[in-house]
């Protein structure tokens, strides 16, 4: 490549040297015309440049200083003085022309040579830019090959195709699991409902037998009551046939059964707790056996109403020795039925024990109403019994 450009130069500059030459033969004839353009010479001086031999087209300034010399010396020669003058003053104008043409030729060759220049610089760097596209070309890898290009996407694509596949895979296990956590879940909350189910009933089956075998012990107790109370009942019979034989049958006839009531009650004299029959009316089925069980464990006989109403008619059947009532009931509550037992003289003289939640709302009731004591629920279970005791002996206040 170098060599090339080598060769290309030294072209340029042959070429570069033969313009030269042209141009310098060309220029005094080219001088010669423009000189004749700006004047007209004289005869004289015409006729003694016709004298002076011609110059070749290659002349030189050195040429041109010799024939000046040659022109100085001619009056030596018996030129005459004006016909030298015209002619030095041709040979200056021819001189000045001359000047001017070498310096248009200068130039010239001054734009030859700046054109030669700027084409050499546009060669090197079109030489430049081949070698850096050569390099470049030789440095980029080569083309890749169609069939490793197709391999290289077909393995893609299958690689691709198991990641679709796994994650498809993964999916499904997830779900998987998930269902089957779900299931598990399910059937744990399944068997803990079927598991409270079954708690639920043998609770339930337990409170039924607890009821059941409350209802029977009641059922015993009443039993046992109603027959001890035929029992008393009886005695107080056989005791008041005698007191009665013992009066008059007009006395007997206009008496009260509330005299001779009392008459058994002092024939009587203290009681046992078996012989005591405490009555319960309370609409709380749980407080009835609670407190049933709590008498019927020390052996007092016990008679149970579910209300007020309940109570008076029971009470009109079988008189109780203590009356246990509760402050509100369903038709007759507490306060009622004391009033209605203190206003019947048969019924006047039996303890009533009162159980209110709030004692101090119902005390002021209570003791008008006539009720003997007056307990807060809970009630202290001894204070209870305590009193109950006291009615054995008869100390209770009524």
């Amino acid at each position: 490549m170098n060599d090339y450009l080598l060769w290309g130069a030294g072209a340029v500059l042959v070429l570069l040297v033969a313009l030269l030459l042209v141009r310098r033969r060309s220029a005094p004839a080219l001088r010669r015309d423009q000189s004749k353009n700006r004047q007209q010479p004289s005869d004289a001086v015409t006729r003694a440049a016709d004298a002076v031999p011609s110059r070749s087209r290659g002349a030189s300034q050195f040429d041109t200083a010799n024939a000046v010399h040659e022109m100085e010396l001619a009056p030596r020669a018996g030129v005459d003085v004006p016909l030298e003058a015209d002619r030095e003053a041709a040979q200056a104008a021819e001189l000045a022309a001359r000047a001017e043409a070498d310096r248009e030729a200068a130039e010239w060759e001054a734009r030859l040579v700046a054109q030669l220049l700027a084409d050499q610089e546009r060669e090197r760097a079109a030489i430049e830019a081949e070698r850096l596209a050569a390099e470049a070309a030789a440095n980029e890898p080569p083309p890749p090959d169609e069939r490793a290009v197709r391999e290289q996407a077909d393995r893609e694509a299958a690689e691709w195709e198991a990641k679709l596949v796994a994650q498809r895979l993964a999916d499904e296990e997830i779900r998987r699991v998930e269902a089957e956590r779900l299931a598990a879940e399910t059937a744990a909350a399944e068997q803990l409902q079927r598991d409270i189910a079954a708690h639920v009933a043998l609770e339930r089956a337990a409170q039924d037998r607890f009821e059941r075998a409350a209802d029977e012990q009641l059922a015993r107790l009443e039993a046992q009551r109603m027959a001890e109370a035929a029992q008393a009942e009886a005695e107080a019979a056989r005791i008041a046939a005698a007191a009665l034989a013992a009066a008059s049958a007009e006395a007997a006839f206009t008496t009260s059964l509330e005299p001779a009531a009392a008459v058994l009650a002092v024939a009587a004299g203290p009681r046992t707790p078996e012989q005591c029959l405490v009555m319960i009316a309370d609409d709380s089925k749980v407080v009835r056996v609670k407190t049933s069980r709590l008498l019927a464990k020390h052996l007092y006989r016990v008679s149970l109403a579910e209300d007020g109403l309940d109570a008076a008619r029971q009470i009109e059947i079988d008189l109780p020795h203590v009356l246990i009532t509760d402050v509100e009931m369903p038709g007759m509550d507490g306060f009622e039925l004391t009033r209605q037992v203190r206003s019947n003289p048969r019924t006047a003289h039996i303890p009533i024990v009162m159980i209110t939640a709030d004692d101090e709302k119902h005390r002021a009731d209570a003791l008008e109403a006539g009720v003997s004591v007056l307990l807060s629920k809970p009630y202290p279970e001894d204070q209870l019994l305590s009193y109950l005791q006291s009615t054995l002996s008869g100390a209770a206040a009524h």
